[in-house]
């Protein structure tokens, strides 16, 4: 008799019925579902992003909230971003108002207010952010690893393309709500955006410091469900920080149980040091490996030659240098289609996708960008799906080929540009990091 020594079988589990699970296949579908969604609530409404924007998205969803909570006063209605990100401008922008003061505006011209809570994971933002995902209205879980603006809603001309699935489970939602709720506003380092009297960071460093080493603790908890073959098995996941991380445990775990294929999404090419030894080790003993990656001028950080170039624009440029270093490394392996890379570009548009799926069987919906700074210091999630009898493939194969679609397959690695071949300002910026080895940091924390 065979022993089962794959881990991932002894996680506990919920059981979700196969068209109690939906893909979404657009940003505008998102926006959709989320806003019907909304009308539709009738006991609770939890959402949580990494930023909630001051803009013609973020204003609709906010607005939507208020109609909400005014037409039924009861309705649990509560959003948690981060707390450094809420009280900043966008990366590289002009100073503007922030999005807390957005927040603070919509309470105070409503009777039954909606609280934004800021969640700061770390002291300063550089070291960590809230990156965990999940909008839980009702009975029903809305999974992505988009944030709420224009872009990522798709509102105006341009969108940034994610995944993007609804599962229906009753105690999925609720043990997910009860993180939001213990984990997180329950704690004193939490504090309602939307208010006058909100301390400063410095006010609650302490606290800061308490609430990063209770969620290294934190788990989701639920009753476990059997799981019949009619079924599949759902398993919620969190993880902050390097040391007894389930959720990188399970991570690696997932590409070392690999048997036929692994087809991974990210979209900024920067693997941990365990995730790019267990690819090495997949593709050694046969496994099929496929990467999609956004190309550097789908990256949410890429400036134009034509407009004026600032420092975080060397971004893309430093994630593409990892990937040609990485299709360099593998040549023999992508000539013999072991090793498969995609590059996504469509239009003006950017990619922000992330995701696993394993033979088939195991698939991630995360958040998580699989990066150094996803591993050791942003507060990250993830739901585990294990399908054993195949209810889900024909809509997973779908989700593939909507990923696919404008995709390009890098066949050498001279495909990708060289540093030599970059605008003079990005050489420049790369060449002095370099010298400098700065590279070495940025790598972990960006």
């Amino acid at each position: 008799m065979m022993v089962n020594r794959n881990p991932l079988t002894k996680l506990p589990t919920l059981a979700l019925e196969p068209e109690n699970f939906d893909v979404l296949y657009s940003a505008q579908e998102f926006r959709i579902r989320i806003i019907k969604a909304i009308q539709e609530a009738s006991k609770r409404i939890y959402l949580v992003a990494l930023y909630l924007e001051d803009d013609e998205a973020g204003h609709e969803i906010l607005s939507e909230l208020y109609k909400a909570k005014q037409k039924n006063p009861e309705l649990d209605v509560n959003v948690c971003v981060d707390w450094h990100r809420a009280q900043r401008g966008l990366i590289g922008a002009a100073p503007s108002e922030t999005n807390a003061a957005m927040y603070k505006s919509f309470a105070d011209q409503h009777e039954h207010k909606v609280p934004v809570y800021g969640v700061p994971v770390r002291g300063k933002e550089v070291f960590g952010v809230l990156h965990l995902k999940g909008f839980i209205i009702d009975d029903e879980v809305i999974y992505s690893g988009a944030s709420l603006n224009n872009i990522y809603l798709h509102y105006q001309d341009r969108y940034r393309f994610d995944r993007y699935h609804v599962l229906k489970q009753p105690a999925l939602a609720d043990s997910m709500v009860r993180f939001i709720r213990d984990a997180l506003i329950d704690h004193p380092a939490v504090n309602n955006l939307a208010c006058e009297a909100k301390p400063t960071t410095k006010d609650i460093k302490a606290d800061i410091r308490q609430l990063r080493a209770s969620l290294a603790q934190s788990k989701y908890l639920f009753k476990p469900e059997s799981v019949s073959n009619e079924q599949i098995a759902v398993t919620p996941l969190v993880g902050v920080g390097k040391r007894r991380n389930k959720l990188n445990n399970s991570v690696n775990q997932l590409l070392a149980a690999a048997k036929d294929e692994i087809f991974i999404c990210t979209p900024y090419f920067n693997f941990p040091r365990s995730v790019a030894k267990e690819v090495k080790k997949a593709i050694k003993r046969g496994v099929k490996v496929t990467i999609v990656v956004g190309d550097k001028t789908a990256n949410d950080f890429y400036i134009s030659p034509e407009e004026t170039f600032k420092t975080i624009g060397g971004l893309p440029y430093l994630y593409e240098i990892n990937l040609r270093k990485f299709a360099k490394a593998n040549e023999a392996n992508i000539a013999s289609r072991k090793l498969s890379i995609h590059l996504w570009k469509h239009d003006s548009n950017s990619f922000h996708l992330k995701g696993i799926w394993i033979d088939k069987r195991y698939m991630l919906l995360t958040g998580n960008n699989l990066n150094p700074r996803a591993w050791k210091l942003d507060l990250e999630n993830a739901i585990l799906i294990q399908d054993n009898y195949n209810h889900l493939t024909a809509k997973f194969e779908l989700e593939v080929e909507n990923i696919l679609k404008h995709t390009d397959m890098i066949c050498a690695y001279r495909q990708l540009e060289k540093l030599e071949h970059y605008p003079a300002p990005v050489q420049k910026l790369i060449r002095k990091i370099t010298r400098v080895k700065a590279d070495r940091v940025l790598k972990q924390i960006l």
